[in-house]
């Protein structure tokens, strides 16, 4: 993608985030968050978001918690079930990548005073449970950055590819960046709402992995937490078949750290 291209992605973005936003503000009117924000992107996730809100917990570390759910277009209903459970939506109106959704769902936690963001899926695979278990090292200021590893936990799928591919890529993102990682595709991870302003974040597809880098060549106090991840109760994933998903993540994680190099060149020591 060439600096034109670039320059007009950015555009487009920033103007579909600033019409999710006054789509929020005026479905929150005064919206003020608590201190923890469960951010959650979605899409087509109708059939499972209503039991994940119920699972949700009103408090996470002894603060209050509330789930920002972005809905990544393909408005199916899903936005009313979040809201009628009492929590917030966000709707972008064009689908593009669950990065970008998540991207959007940081900038809403830090807009509307969110102290500390903690990330799970819309399809019921992440266990609330274990949303304290990485949140906590944050809370503590013994971490930046807390990533979940159902290699430390576990996991309940079957698929022995995906799970080699866990494995593949956590070895090559530790030997890159210098640091041990066991699970770098994790929906879940925790860190204060401020530290996901300073990051480079720009991939629309795949971000666990730009997130993860980025956070680590920023200097994060990195840890993980042993998490359970579930098979998914229905549908199925909008991440595409085994080769191309470990093809496109294998590209994110290539483009991240060889950006990442060059910023940190020009990072002063």
């Amino acid at each position: 993608m060439n600096a034109r291209e670039q320059r007009r992605r950015r555009a487009t973005d920033e103007l579909i985030d600033r019409i999710a936003i006054e789509e929020f503000e005026t479905a929150h009117p005064d919206a003020k968050l608590p201190p923890v924000a469960i951010v959650i992107a979605a899409y087509k996730e109708v059939d499972n978001i209503g039991r994940v809100m119920e699972s949700l917990p009103a408090m996470l570390c002894g603060q209050g918690a509330a789930a920002i759910v972005v809905i990544d277009g393909e408005e199916d209903g899903t936005a009313e079930i979040v809201r009628k459970a009492g929590q917030f939506a966000v709707i972008a109106p064009v689908n593009r990548g669950q990065g970008a959704a998540l991207r959007l769902g940081y900038a809403v936690a830090r807009r509307f005073g969110a102290t500390y963001i903690v990330t799970a899926d819309a399809d019921g695979q992440s266990d609330a449970a274990d949303l304290e278990v990485v949140l906590a090292p944050v809370v503590a200021g013994e971490a930046d950055f807390v990533n979940g590893s159902r290699r430390l936990g576990k996991t309940e799928s079957n698929d022995q590819v995906r799970n080699l591919g866990v494995l593949v890529y956590a070895t090559i993102i530790t030997a890159l960046c210098g640091t041990t990682v066991t699970d770098t595709a994790n929906p879940m991870r925790a860190m204060k709402a401020a530290f996901s302003e300073n990051l480079t974040l720009e991939e629309p597809q795949y971000q666990a992995s730009e997130l993860l880098i980025s956070a680590i060549f920023a200097g994060a106090r990195f840890a993980e937490r042993p998490v359970t991840m579930r098979a998914r109760a229905t549908g199925a994933s909008k991440k595409g078949g085994n080769l191309v998903y470990g093809y496109r993540y294998g590209t994110v994680v290539a483009r991240t750290y060889l950006r990442e190099r060059r910023l940190g060149q020009r990072r002063p020591a």
